[in-house]
């Protein structure tokens, strides 16, 4: 059971989402340097991107709940 995990229920495209209109692209990828945030960035390719590669996931995942203070 995941209820003591505050991003149980939140899909990686949701939680993208929410960064990218808290704080937009340029600002995200300041926050994390990853190419797919910085260089002609997407929903779509950024999202491909995080499945592919834990580390980047774990940043976004992390960035979101230091965002929303979960």
């Amino acid at each position: 059971m995941q209820k003591n995990n505050p991003l149980h229920g939140k899909t990686l495209e949701m939680i993208l989402k929410e960064l990218v209109n808290h704080y937009g692209w340029e600002e995200l990828g300041n926050r994390i340097r990853i190419n797919c945030f910085i260089s002609d960035p997407s929903i779509r390719s950024s999202l491909k991107f995080l499945r592919k590669t834990q580390w980047a996931r774990d940043k976004v995942e992390q960035l979101y709940l230091e965002t929303f203070d979960l």
